[in-house]
């Protein structure tokens, strides 16, 4: 059995409008000349959402934003957030873009977002984000106010409620109306250019645009045509996914770093990335006192039996899909600094 092996692809600075699909088949062309490796079937090639977005000049602005508010709620409104997360670089250019077309906002803030960042000062940057939004919000010429609690504010009548969250959105994404009340999501905002995340996902480009999480149909078409690319060159048939942020804990600053609507938005051989591993639980045979070749022999009637019948030498392990082992396996390796590595190559996972 195969180890399996991860490694960032080195690429040129993308750009809006480059050919991205012919700089990942180049780039992959000279890591393999430079780290002589060569790609084989079932590798899986990873290429991070960032820049699938801002080669295909995903972007909105923050008049885009305020204008698709001002067409679900109506102008000079009281607009109730609820459950935003707590980040200058996902949710502040959202909330200008909200301030910007409302007369007022309550924002229902707990003392942590739903992963884990605080909503008072953060100890890491320094920022205090109630100021940081009141700040957004005074420039937006917008009144704004704080409660910890939706029952302060769903005991009045005819209210307009835009619903922040990032992983549990479906369950409120309607929009609806029913008794004078206004219900969205996040998901519901710019739909028009969007229509999978809305503004899910977004990241801050500038001072007036954000980069949207890319679509599903743009990154199927997208993962199709590199897995074809690299057929044609390598004469390999690999698995191409898109991916976005991994789904870890960090252990310290107890921050789930999980902030993308999902982690593959794109992706080939859904046989593969949509299954889950089978695998024993090595320590419950091991210390069993058995010989290697009756350890061996238990793994290989394992992967040949229905999942079912071997569920007691799997005992212990997490069951996960593979996207999200992937996505977090890649996101780590990738990075979001300056490693230059938007594409993750991952061999041996699937052999």
């Amino acid at each position: 059995m195969a180890a399996v092996k991860a490694q960032g692809i080195e690429c040129p600075f993308i750009r809006e409008g480059d050919d991205l699909a012919r700089i990942v088949e180049d780039s992959i062309a000279i890591a393999s000349r430079d780290n002589l490796f060569s790609l084989k079937d079932k590798d899986i090639i990873g290429i991070t959402e960032s820049v699938v977005a801002r080669a295909y000049g995903r972007y909105i602005t923050v008049d885009d934003i305020a204008e698709s508010i001002l067409s679900i709620f109506g102008t000079n409104e009281h607009i109730i957030l609820v459950n935003p997360i707590y980040s200058r670089n996902r949710f502040s250019m959202i909330l200008r873009g909200i301030a910007r077309a409302a007369s007022s906002i309550t924002i229902v803030m707990p003392p942590f977002d739903e992963v884990g960042n605080p909503s008072g000062e953060n100890p890491f940057t320094g920022i205090d984000i109630k100021k940081y939004y009141e700040t957004i919000c005074r420039e937006e010429q917008c009144l704004i106010s704080f409660v910890e609690d939706t029952k302060e504010v769903f005991r009045h009548e005819n209210v307009k409620v835009l619903y922040c969250g990032l992983h549990n959105y479906e369950n409120y994404r309607i929009p609806y109306q029913s008794s004078g009340d206004i219900v969205c999501t996040l998901a519901d905002i710019c739909k028009d250019v969007s229509p999978d995340f809305g503004v899910l996902g977004t990241n801050k480009a500038d001072g007036e645009r954000l980069k949207l999480y890319p679509s599903k149909g743009l990154c199927q078409e997208f993962c199709k045509v590199v897995q074809h690319r690299l057929k044609e060159r390598f004469n390999a048939d690999v698995i191409v996914c898109i991916y976005g942020d991994g789904c870890f804990k960090d252990p310290v600053g107890g921050i789930w770093e999980f902030a993308d609507p999902i982690t593959m938005p794109g992706y080939t051989n859904p046989e593969y990335i949509e299954g889950t591993p089978n695998e024993v639980k090595l320590k419950f045979v091991i210390d069993e006192g058995l010989t290697d070749d009756e350890i061996k022999d238990i793994i290989r009637k394992h992967k040949s039996a229905d999942r079912d019948k071997t569920r007691n030498v799997s005992l212990g392990t997490t069951p996960r899909i593979c996207r999200d082992l992937l996505a977090s396996l890649m996101d780590l390796i990738s990075g979001s600094g300056d490693r230059k590595t938007p594409v993750v190559l991952v061999q041996g996972y699937f052999d």
